[in-house]
C-alpha cells in the first residue's frame, strides 16, 4: 500500500498516548499485575505455567559474591545474554556470542574481557539500569538462535515481533529490525527499522525508521517488502497466552524466533510505545474498539488468535 502520513493516520484512528495512557492502561491494567512484566525473572516464571516458551534460564545473580560462579558458569559457554531483570527499553542487555581465546565476543563484534562482564553484573545488581534505580538482579540466558530467514534482514542483532495485545486478542505487529544506529539493539527510538505486518498472514506491509518510510534496510540492502514470518498463528496464539498469565488487559508481548526452539517469548511491556502505527501504517484505535463491541469474548487463545487473524488482516 502506499505510504499514509502521520495526519491521515490520525483521521484513520491513531491512538495518542494520553488516550493510550488513560483509556487503555490505566483501565485495562492492574496495578498489581505491572510486577509481573517489570520484571524479567518473574516475567519467566509465570509465563511457563502458561506453556510459552522463553530462553533456557542459566543462572541468577542476586548477590556480589555470586559474581564469581557466574564466571566459573560461563568458562564452558560460546555464547549467552546477560540482562536486569528490571530493565527497559533494552538498556543493560549484553549478548555474548561467541569467543576469542580469553575473551567475549559481543553482537556488536567487540571483544570484551572476564572483568569487563563482572563489572556490568556489579552495575546490574546496584540498580544502573532499572526502573526506578533500585537494586537489582541479573538473569543470565542461553543464546537465542534466530531463524536465518529472518536473520539476515537484521544487522548484528537479533530481530524480533511485538505484539500487541488487548483484552487476550492481538490487534497489531510489526518485526524489528537492527541497524548500526541501534547499536543492533531491536529498539526503534534508537534507530531500528519497524517493519509492520498483515495479522492475517505475517507478511510484511510498510517499513519505517525514524518514523520516516524506508524500502531496503539500510545496513543489509535488503529489500523489505516481501517479509513473511514462518509459524505466525502459532505466535499470536502464543501472545495471546500471555493474557491469562499476567491478567493484563493491555500490552506488547515480544517474541523471537528461534532457529531450533520456533516461537519464544523474549519480554512483555505494560506501556507498549505506539510508533507500531507508523510502521503499520494505520491505527490502532479502530482495532480496540472492536474488541471493545464484542457481546461474547472468545474463551481460548487459540480462538482469539484466529479472530484477530480474520478480523484485522489486510485487504
Amino acid at each position: 500500500m502506499d505510504w499514509i502520513s502521520p495526519r491521515q493516520l490520525r483521521r484513520l484512528g491513531m491512538l495518542n498516548m494520553n488516550r493510550r495512557n488513560v483509556d487503555y492502561i490505566a483501565r485495562y491494567n492492574e496495578r498489581s499485575a505491572y510486577p509481573l512484566v517489570d520484571n524479567k525473572l518473574k516475567t519467566k516464571l509465570v509465563v511457563a505455567e502458561y506453556g510459552v516458551r522463553t530462553p533456557r534460564l542459566l543462572q541468577v545473580v542476586r548477590q556480589q559474591h555470586e559474581i564469581s560462579h557466574f564466571r566459573e558458569m560461563a568458562e564452558g559457554l560460546d555464547g549467552f545474554a546477560i540482562k536486569p531483570a528490571k530493565g527497559s527499553g533494552g538498556k543493560g542487555i549484553t549478548v555474548i556470542t561467541g569467543r576469542d581465546g580469553d575473551h567475549y565476543v559481543k553482537a556488536s563484534g567487540a571483544r570484551v574481557d572476564a572483568a569487563f562482564l563482572q563489572r556490568h553484573l556489579t552495575n546490574i545488581l546496584a540498580g544502573l539500569y532499572s526502573l526506578a534505580g533500585t537494586p537489582d538482579v541479573a538473569i543470565v540466558e542461553s543464546l537465542v538462535q534466530p531463524d536465518p530467514l529472518l536473520a539476515r534482514y537484521s544487522h548484528q542483532g537479533v530481530p524480533d515481533i511485538r505484539i500487541i495485545v488487548f483484552q487476550g486478542y492481538p490487534v497489531m505487529a510489526m518485526l524489528r529490525l537492527a541497524t548500526t544506529a541501534s547499536d543492533g539493539k531491536a529498539n526503534l527510538h534508537q534507530g531500528a527499522v519497524g517493519v509492520g505486518l498483515d495479522l492475517g498472514t505475517g507478511r510484511s506491509l510498510n517499513a519505517v525508521q525514524f518514523n520516516r518510510p524506508i524500502t531496503l534496510h539500510p545496513d543489509t540492502g535488503l529489500a523489505l517488502e516481501h517479509i513473511e514470518i514462518g509459524a505466525w498463528e502459532e505466535m499470536l496464539e502464543m501472545a495471546a497466552r500471555c493474557y491469562e498469565a499476567t491478567g493484563l488487559g493491555y500490552m506488547g508481548v515480544d517474541l523471537v524466533v528461534d532457529a531450533r526452539e520456533g516461537p519464544m517469548l523474549l519480554e512483555l511491556n505494560a506501556r507498549p510505545g505506539l510508533a507500531i502505527q507508523i510502521a503499520n501504517g494505520r491505527g490502532l484505535l479502530p482495532r480496540l474498539q472492536t474488541i471493545e463491541r464484542l457481546k461474547r469474548p472468545h474463551f481460548s487463545p487459540a480462538e482469539r488468535a484466529r479472530f484477530a487473524m480474520d478480523s484485522f488482516a489486510s485487504l
